[in-house]
């Protein structure tokens, strides 16, 4: 543990993820200014030790291997091979440091921030305790403890504990028959991986498709890829009961007993564990926040300076604000933050736009990794309706000479949905192997504007996917 010569500091953080330590970063940058982190667990956040890293570190392989299937010369050496999965699980050790965060602590200190272990709890103005002792900040206390997994309330279902996703990236033992609770990203990724490991995976999804906030397109083929994959998918699914006589806390990543049944609109389901990937709830209850008059049953509110309203000195970051949960969105509004507490430290203007948090108002980013990428950004064709926006749909299978060069059996569908009235893209999705990478060029578009005239002369190399940005342009000419 750093300990720093005085309980007094400029900016304490609570809260030891990635967006933590990009707040408490910017905010002493390039200044005689202190900042502490207060961390009651990894120093490094869910992102590095239980959801970001492992998961993708998991997700990758299965990657490979597909390409590899469908990629002559390669395919042959292949065969009908599986995945080493000891191989797998080992790689994703060597990013979770096997949850040592002593690295993660190391980076710290050489910043310039101090570190405390323990749960903090505002107790009044400016004032931070953690296990008795008192954190005061001369400037600004940052709230960046983000999010829980959520467990409902359905009988049987806690008294069997299931896994949540903390297990499921941390996987040590592969369950034969796998439930998995729910239909969004920690489902339908964690249902990839489990498939490639060679378990027999069930989804009971609430509702009537996965990735609920997708667009309907995506969702559509996520579902079909996953079921080619050996995936059972029981949508509109009533959970109902689930009974586990044996269940036991083996650890994390472990199966947690014998066999567990469900009832599912009526039907017996019978499995050896059980993911439940059903929502996550803000980690904003036992922040003391009701000391100092602020709500502290559920999402911490802000301004776009991620100022807690009413209260100059307390700013959220990341999950805890509710504003878009995403890691690299929780680091930009971390940027944002840390640029305005510097700013205001030194008694300047929070003049232009970084000192703004505007990107998580309809321009954020996603990539969900399934066996076909989803890689989004700004408004779906509903929400943009939702907004009165005047809107076109372009749309187009990507079947370019890139897609083609990529591997054999390429599938894959582009849309951007189009202001008419101004001629700009509001948003863009794209599915298929690969499109990961295809996002940030829309993420460019939609934050800067750009016009759909313009786009013409934003020409894309050939032959990569980036060549489906003229076919959807051209599907405007008619």
């Amino acid at each position: 543990m750093t300990v720093n010569t005085t309980d007094e500091f400029d900016v304490i953080v609570v809260g030891g993820g990635p967006v933590g330590e990009n707040a408490a970063s910017y905010a002493i940058a390039g200044s005689d200014r202190t900042a502490v982190v207060v961390e009651h667990e990894l120093v490094g956040g869910e992102c590095s030790y239980w959801a970001c890293m492992p998961s993708k570190a998991l997700l990758r392989p299965s990657e490979v291997l597909t390409t590899a299937r469908n990629m002559p010369g390669v395919k042959e050496l292949v065969g009908d091979r599986g995945l080493d999965v000891d191989a797998v699980l080992a790689r994703r050790e060597s990013f979770t440091h096997s949850l040592d965060d002593s690295s993660q602590v190391s980076w710290a200190e050489s910043a310039g921030i101090s570190v405390v272990r323990g749960h903090g709890r505002i107790t009044g103005d400016r004032t931070v305790d953690v296990g008795g002792r008192t954190l005061t900040a001369r400037h600004a206390v940052v709230l960046a403890t983000g999010t829980t997994a959520s467990v409902p309330g359905t009988p049987g279902l806690r008294d069997a504990l299931p896994w949540t996703s903390r297990d499921a990236t941390n996987i040590h033992e592969i369950p034969h028959r796998v439930a998995v609770i729910g239909g969004g990203v920690v489902a339908s990724e964690a249902a990839t991986w489990l498939l490639s490991f060679g378990a027999e995976v069930t989804m009971i999804v609430r509702g009537s498709a996965l990735l609920a906030s997708a667009e309907p397109f995506a969702s559509d083929l996520v579902a079909d890829a996953l079921r080619s994959r050996g995936a059972t998918i029981l949508f509109d699914a009533d959970l109902t009961a689930v009974s586990r006589p044996d269940a036991s806390d083996t650890g994390i990543g472990r199966i947690h007993g014998g066999a567990a049944e469900l009832t599912v609109n009526g039907e017996k389901i019978v499995v050896d564990e059980i993911l439940v990937a059903a929502g996550r709830t803000p980690a904003s209850a036992d922040l003391g926040l009701s000391s100092i008059g602020v709500d502290d049953r559920g999402y911490v509110d802000t301004d776009d300076h991620l100022q807690v309203p009413g209260v100059p000195w307390l700013y959220a970051a990341g999950d805890i604000n509710g504003r878009a949960p995403l890691t690299h969105m929780g680091k930009y509004q971390a940027r944002v933050v840390g640029d305005v507490i510097a700013a205001r430290a030194d008694g300047k203007p929070l003049n232009g736009k970084r000192f703004t948090a505007s990107a998580d108002h309809g321009q954020v980013p996603q990539v969900v990794f399934t066996p076909l990428q989803v890689a989004s950004v700004g408004l779906t064709e509903k929400r943009a309706r939702s907004a009165d926006i005047d809107v076109e749909i372009l749309g187009v299978d990507i079947e370019v000479a890139g897609s083609s060069l990529q591997q054999d059996d390429y599938s894959g569908h582009a849309q951007l949905v189009v202001d008419r009235a101004k001629d700009i893209v509001v948003g863009a999705t794209f599915v298929g192997p690969g499109v990961d990478e295809l996002v940030h060029a829309a993420t460019v578009a939609v934050v800067g504007k750009v016009t759909l005239d313009d786009l013409w002369h934003a020409v894309p190399s050939y032959p990569t996917v980036s060549e489906v940005w003229l076919r959807l342009l051209e599907s405007r000419r008619g």
